[in-house]
């Protein structure tokens, strides 16, 4: 690392700001790619702020923190029902499935959706997100100038509180098939990759195989979840009056059992993967964290310049 401290962590902040400017409009015209690549870019934001601002007074982060949450939840609802839809979509494509059951299906998850855009726009509208990016770089100027190390010892409380959360969810989680349970064991994945992310982009080397590594466990928990939320819609179908129709519990009932085996099929899966999460721990543990704490020893540009300076005169005296 050639730079100072305070230009490597401006820098990782400035980066995700950019990501949230550039991603927001996209969402807020309705694309589904949009909402979600804004919503990661809120989350990272979430992870960095308070970890780069940690010692660092006067600086508004908590401000800017806030506004940053109030947006994540306004993308996320949304964002889950994008989802939702294009799972029912590709169950639609498999030919033994019931069609007008998944259609069903398929209307409901989109009036819902409608339904949540509106209050998603309305609650992004509340939000003045050029504000947010001038506290954003302004935060990035104060992390400029600063020379604290503060934000290692925060990410690295971070990292080590995350890893023993995923461990704990992991063991809690057993060997029964508990959707709840699993759901906890994704949560505790998914915040350890951020922490995790922000590790690699601070120059941490080892944390980008872990970050890999544990992204293979979230995407297989993310399928089962969103299956399960695909299950949930399918109950409120069948509470509804468009049931009535002959035949329709029936067929519900098929596509229902269908995700049911679907989601123990990745239970089955997760179970092989148990080992390497427990290693994706242990590897945090061992390799990670230890890299975070160990500052980079950089000598003062002052200090670097006089050493040439004397380190040429002595050449020159020769």
């Amino acid at each position: 690392m050639t730079l100072s401290n305070g230009r490597v962590t401006s820098r990782i902040l400035l980066r995700r700001a950019e990501a949230l400017r550039k991603h927001l409009p996209a969402a807020v015209a309705g694309e589904d790619a949009g909402v979600h690549q804004a919503r990661v870019a809120t989350r990272r934001l979430r992870e960095a702020v308070p970890v780069l601002a940690a010692r660092l007074h006067g600086s508004k982060a908590g401000k800017a923190r806030k506004k940053i949450r109030k947006l994540t939840r306004a993308l996320g609802s949304v964002r889950e029902l994008d989802v939702t839809l294009h799972v029912v979509e590709e169950l639609i494509q498999i030919e033994h499935l019931p069609r007008p059951a998944l259609e069903a299906v398929r209307r409901h998850v989109i009036e819902e959706r409608d339904r949540r855009r509106e209050v998603m726009l309305d609650r992004l509208e509340a939000v003045n997100t050029q504000k947010l990016v001038r506290r954003l770089e302004s935060l990035a100027g104060a992390l400029d100038e600063s020379r604290t190390e503060g934000w290692r010892e925060a990410l690295s409380a971070r990292v080590t509180k995350r890893a023993a959360r995923l461990d704990g969810a992991v063991l809690k989680a057993g060997q029964l098939y508990d959707p709840e349970r699993l759901h906890r064991v994704r949560i505790a994945a998914k915040t350890l990759r951020y922490g995790l992310e922000l590790a690699a982009d601070s120059g941490v080397k080892p944390a980008s195989p872990a970050v890999r590594r544990i992204k293979r466990v979230q995407d297989l928990l993310g399928r089962l979840h969103d299956l399960q939320v695909v299950k949930e819609h399918i109950a409120a179908v069948q509470a509804s009056p468009s049931a009535s129709e002959p035949g329709m519990h029936a067929r519900l009932d098929a596509v229902a059992q269908y995700v049911e085996a679907e989601c123990r099929h990745l239970h089955a899966r997760y179970l092989m993967m148990a080992a390497s999460i427990q290693a994706i721990i242990d590897q945090v543990r061992t390799r990670v964290i230890p890299e975070i704490e160990r500052a980079p020893r950089l000598r003062p540009l002052k200090m670097q310049l006089a050493r040439r300076a004397s380190a040429r005169a002595s050449g020159e005296g020769r």
